[in-house]
């Protein structure tokens, strides 16, 4: 089979999306198919990119939901699109969050092969669809097939486009957390490690746990909170630092993966209290392919993966107490923490990136036989 996977989102920038990308096309071509990635590109970036990756537009970096969305909007690659499509002869083309300017309404437009659509986001674009809705209908209509990467993204999208969607989750390369990856000396002292990562936004709940973590360290003075992730910490966390005078907390900034997968590695406890917007917990999947107990909160993103008792606790989003009491009961039970990261390993198989391209093609033939029908003729 010949596959386009297209990303409105710059490739020379890392990011979820692009990395679900990345993942599941290598993933793809093992398995025998052919794969090509189209996708926006920075021309100071472009030297280290993927051979599969067939760049198309300069991006900008635009503003969307606390993050940056860096897209094309240059209204000169229809041609490219149209050129691209015409030599390649595309059995399917899988755009991800299809709906998103410039380049995948191009390539709707343009593309006459089956067109399916992945739907990542359950933040940022929902004053985009709200305002443009009228005018994406047009091309929401050349979608053949539609995938959400959670129950949480299909609640997102279906209002604004109510079909039916096919779950479809994200992927995880358990080859990165088989053990190798080496512990971090400093933070290998008597102190337990309790390990958050994720980008410096609000919707993250890091001043939550900051706050749970001191009102913790009055009663466990051996812990540590061990800070992971790119951007700068708000007024409201420096203050909650220098009020409460947190003592043992590491901001490590933005780690390569390989650093990452060492984090994983010494941490005893993982904890993401997002407050909601999250479509799909990928770091609930990393630390419990890293075996660790894992402390949430019970957003639809997260209580989709986990459940409360098992690999870890859910508690209520900002609910700070809550927090802070899960966090006492996990750092005084080590034979509780062992059986939830056990429990979490064995859990995360079935998010293997084998597993979940194997479920992208049967969906991408049931979507051709259906678009196709039984003589081979196009029923569009």
């Amino acid at each position: 089979m010949k596959i386009a996977q297209v990303s409105p989102y710059d490739f020379t920038w890392p990011g979820g999306v692009t990395e679900h990308i990345s993942h599941l096309s290598h993933q793809l071509i093992k398995m025998g198919h052919q794969v090509k990635i189209l996708a926006p590109y920075s021309p100071g970036r472009a030297s280290g990119l993927d051979p599969n990756v067939v760049p198309i537009g300069r991006s900008v970096p635009i503003p969307a939901g606390g993050s940056i969305a860096r897209i094309s909007l240059s209204p000169w690659i229809y041609r490219q699109v149209r050129q691209i499509l015409r030599e390649e002869q595309f059995d399917v083309v899988h755009l991800h969050e299809p709906m998103a300017p410039y380049l995948n309404l191009a390539v709707l437009q343009c593309s006459n092969a089956v067109n399916i659509g992945t739907f990542h986001a359950y933040h940022g674009s929902t004053r985009w669809y709200f305002w443009s809705k009228s005018i994406l209908k047009y091309w929401f209509k050349k979608l053949d097939g539609h995938i959400a990467v959670s129950p949480a993204a299909t609640s997102h999208v279906k209002p604004f486009f109510p079909v039916d969607y096919e779950v479809i989750p994200n992927g995880i390369d358990l080859g990165n957390f088989d053990g190798r990856a080496e512990p971090i000396p400093q933070y290998r002292d008597d102190k337990l490690n309790i390990l958050f990562v994720g980008r410096m936004e609000k919707r993250k709940g890091l001043k939550y746990l900051l706050e749970a973590f001191g009102q913790a360290k009055w009663e466990h003075p051996n812990i540590r909170l061990i800070v992971v992730g790119p951007g700068s910490l708000d007024k409201y966390c420096q203050r909650v630092i220098s009020e409460r005078n947190l003592q043992d907390v590491v901001f490590a900034g933005a780690v390569d993966s390989n650093t990452l997968f060492r984090y994983y590695r010494m941490a005893d406890i993982f904890c993401t209290p997002a407050t909601g917007k999250e479509s799909f917990g990928i770091v609930l999947l990393e630390a419990m392919a890293a075996s660790k107990p894992i402390l949430a909160t019970s957003i639809l993103g997260y209580s989709s993966i986990i459940k409360h008792g098992h690999q870890g606790y859910l508690v209520p989003p900002r609910d700070v107490n809550a927090l802070a009491e899960s966090l006492g009961i996990l750092v005084k039970n080590p034979v509780l923490r062992k059986e939830m990261g056990a429990r979490g390993r064995q859990a995360v198989d079935k998010y293997k990136w084998e597993t979940v391209a194997q479920q992208v093609l049967d969906y991408y033939s049931t979507i051709t036989e259906m678009s196709y029908g039984s003589k081979g003729s196009r029923q569009k």
